[in-house]
């Protein structure tokens, strides 16, 4: 497994990734409004100081996403977290978020923060274990009932 740069043509195995990811969690994918940015990752992402990873296989098949995009010069947002079930509870969603942390780091973010839902229990074990912790963020998608914060630097 590595991770390689997202382009635009990924968009429908992102998408067959990720929407029944969503739905075995009983919810719905946004094409139209959540999920727009997939239609449109290097205008989204790379434009602005930010960046969209997959992780793939030898024969480029992809396992898992994630991604980082700009909020304000300070302020990023950790944004299409997922992994693949092959993979779960091996470390590989660890790994995912030690990349968007160090890559925004990188990136000069000095805080990130997330929208989730609660039946994503999971994953909020693993945002606790870093750090991030509950707070009123800029907005909440419509699927997401809380936002988490995360201190990058001092």
């Amino acid at each position: 497994m590595h991770f390689r740069k997202a382009t635009n043509d990924d968009q429908a195995s992102i998408e067959a990734l990720i929407f029944p990811i969503l739905r075995s969690y009983g919810l719905e994918p946004s094409p139209e409004s959540t999920d727009a940015d997939l239609s449109a990752i290097e205008e989204t992402y790379f434009e602005a100081p930010g960046f969209f990873d997959l992780l793939v296989d030898a024969n480029d098949e992809i396992y898992g996403t994630v991604a980082v995009h700009q909020t304000d010069p300070e302020l990023c947002e950790l944004r299409k977290m997922y992994l693949s079930d092959a993979l779960r509870g091996q470390g590989w969603g660890k790994r995912l978020l030690e990349r968007a942390i160090s890559g925004a780091k990188e990136l000069g973010y000095t805080r990130m923060w997330l929208e989730t839902a609660k039946s994503l229990t999971e994953s909020h074990r693993l945002y606790q274990k870093f750090g991030f912790q509950r707070f009123d963020g800029p907005h909440c998608s419509d699927r997401c009932d809380f936002a988490m914060v995360l201190q990058l630097a001092d």
